[in-house]
């Protein structure tokens, strides 16, 4: 492989002197002066020798010239990489790369390139370092040419496709040498050819390519110029203001400068006489115009230079055309990057608008999860449960501790889901049956003590745990994201979280309706009543009810501790979501939360990417619009018939 790469080198860049030395040692006693001073100008004849040279330790060399360890022994004139030993330096063959002896410091002059060569040098190494053996070298020589551009940069880059073994790097190889030639190649065909290659890619780096070779330059001028690739004609007063315009022809030196106020306020003081200047008296000149009026009569009695009046400005500025100039002067090149340029452009708009569609539904799947279990509570009890967010909490908390007993990541998230389940579930049966069984139909009380239990659910929370987060790590396989483009990216666990909302629903929806308990269930939300009179126990129903809606918030804890925070507080971040989730929606219907979540969520993020710097104002004007949305819809968007719609 390194072998085919220096041939190619060779046949690129041969020079009489690379191809006719046998040793490193020879090239540079044949360049002894640019070596130990070399500059910009001299530089690039060594370079091009050693690159010609295809000799492989020219790349030690020019790593060492490159950090100002080569020196000349003053003796015989030859070169040799240093160590410093004491008081003397070890001397490095180039070639055999053997220590042959040590001499003192006085012995020996140092090539100290400045920091042009140097990089100069860099972009020599880079040509080597195309084909290394070693992938993490040439990944770094292809990072290298990514950030510089170079137009000499595309023989060797494209002489390292051939023999590239790595599937990714060669890729990332081809793709960077469609982008050089798009700036450099040597004929129209070529460039136009690698244009029209690259108008399918939305990367950020092929946009930027493309918008250099479309880069403008200002210019005025009596008439356009024969063969000006002209980019756009300025029109004065829509384009450009009228002094815009006048100060590029003064910039131009098409038109003379006008005199600032404070020129003509000195030329004036300079020739005050008897108490006036210019036939007008100084106690007199407290005016623009006034001033304006004595300095013309100083010009016209040639004390000063002529001011440039209102009327002369407008006839230079219609006299000449102002334009904006490609600076690329092939109008073929530029027409077809426009158009590519245009294309990539309506890509990128579709893939921002499908990306904001993919994380406002991963936010409603969220928000869906953490909103279920608080509706089915809500809806069949009518209990506003504040505590709702610290189930949340305790699910995330759960699968915490599971992690610190199961170390296998996967593993951990399967026992610590149905763990979190059962210990929400116990708790919420626990609250439901020592609290809230003795408040009902007393909304009031009740909130103010579930809000009471938050808090000190929290303060439990912060006892056991600190108050700083806590990491609930995913499974490897859950790392990284989904890439479909350079815009369009979804991460693996929001996927996850979207998966398990989809399996809650159709749960939910099968206990809901094909259960003994989903039609008890049922029937005391319609009419608790007419249940009771059947032999349902409605108070064993609500037990249940809380329990399950506590479990499925714990469940969605740990779901939503894979991508958020885990620590006390964070119950609190979802609580106002939660129940916005549920009365926009429609209490007691699974489908409502379903569709309460799917408008927050999109409303949620609509309202960021309007205001993206703003993150609470964007959900204080979410919180507008839903009480707005109440106010004509107040049973929310699926309202249940039953006792619901009569409460």
């Amino acid at each position: 492989m390194l072998r085919r790469y220096i041939l190619a080198l060779v046949l690129l860049f041969a020079q009489p002197i690379g191809a006719n030395a046998q040793t490193l040692q020879d090239i540079l006693q044949t360049h002894q002066e640019e070596v130990l001073k070399p500059g910009r100008r001299t530089v690039g004849v060594v370079l091009d020798d050693l690159v010609a040279s295809g000799l492989p330790q020219a790349v030690p060399f020019l790593e060492a010239w490159r950090d100002r360890e080569i020196v000349q022994r003053e003796s015989d004139g030859l070169f040799f990489a240093v160590a410093e030993d004491g008081d003397t330096v070890a001397l490095r063959d180039l070639d055999t790369n053997e220590v042959q002896t040590t001499a003192p410091d006085t012995a020996l002059t140092e090539a100290r390139p400045n920091g042009g060569v140097r990089r100069a040098i860099g972009d020599a190494l880079v040509q080597f370092q195309l084909s290394d053996p070693d992938i993490e070298k040439r990944q770094a020589a292809v990072n290298a040419i990514a950030r510089s551009m170079d137009a000499s940069q595309l023989a060797p880059l494209q002489a390292s496709i051939e023999a590239e073994s790595d599937a990714a790097l060669l890729a990332q190889k081809e793709r960077l040498v469609g982008m050089l030639n798009a700036s450099f190649a040597d004929s129209t065909q070529d460039r136009i050819a690698a244009i029209e290659a690259l108008s399918g890619d939305l990367s950020v780096d092929v946009r930027a390519v493309m918008n250099t070779i479309l880069a403008t330059s200002a210019h005025v001028a009596l008439t356009v110029p024969d063969g000006a690739n002209v980019a756009q004609i300025l029109d004065v007063g829509t384009d450009l203001t009228p002094a815009e315009a006048y100060d590029r022809l003064v910039a131009a030196e098409l038109a003379p400068p006008l005199v600032p106020k404070s020129a003509i306020r000195e030329a004036l003081i300079a020739n005050i006489s008897d108490g006036s200047v210019g036939g007008v008296a100084v106690a007199e000149l407290n005016t623009d115009a006034a001033r304006e009026t004595a300095y013309d009569a100083l010009a016209a009695a040639g004390s000063v230079e002529p001011r440039v009046t209102t009327q002369a400005q407008a006839d230079a500025v219609a006299a000449h055309i102002f334009y904006l100039s490609y600076d690329e002067p092939d109008p073929s090149i530029t027409d077809v990057t426009r158009t590519a340029l245009t294309a990539i452009e309506t890509k990128v708009g579709l893939s921002q608008t499908v990306d904001l569609g993919l994380d406002a539904l991963s936010l409603a799947s969220i928000y869906f999860l953490a909103a279920i279990g608080l509706a089915i509570t809500f809806g069949v009890m009518g209990v506003i449960n504040m505590a709702h967010g610290e189930f949340i909490m305790m699910g995330a908390y759960t699968g915490f501790v599971v992690q610190q007993f199961v170390p296998d990541y996967t593993l951990s998230i399967i026992i610590a889901l149905p763990l979190a389940f059962a210990i929400t579930f116990g708790a919420g049966v626990a609250m439901e049956r020592l609290v809230i069984r003795h408040l009902y139909h007393r909304p009031l009380e009740t909130l103010l003590a579930t809000f009471g239990i938050s808090i000190a659910l929290q303060q439990l929370a912060k006892n056991i745990f600190g108050t700083q987060a806590r990491p609930l790590t995913s499974p490897e396989w859950l790392d990284g994201a989904l890439v479909f483009n350079d815009v369009i990216a979804i991460s693996y666990i929001r996927i996850a979280i979207f998966v398990l909302a989809l399996i809650f629903l159709a749960l939910i929806l099968y206990v809901l309706k094909r259960t003994r308990l989903g039609l008890e269930v049922r029937a005391v939300t319609q009419n608790p009543g007419m249940a009771a009179s059947m032999g349902i126990n409605p108070d064993r129903i609500n037990m249940l009810t809380f329990g399950l809606g506590s479990g499925i918030a714990g469940i969605a804890g740990v779901a939503i501790g894979l991508y958020a925070k885990v620590t006390s507080e964070m119950g609190a971040d979802y609580i106002v979501q939660s129940f916005m989730t549920v009365v926009v929606g429609g209490v007691g219907n699974v489908w409502g939360t379903l569709a309460g979540a799917s408008l927050i969520g999109f409303l949620q993020k609509g309202i960021e990417w309007l205001n993206p710097s703003n993150t609470l104002a964007a959900q204080t004007y979410m919180i507008l619009f839903i009480i707005l949305f109440i106010q004509f819809r107040p049973k929310g968007i699926v309202a249940l018939k039953g006792r619901a719609a009569a409460d």
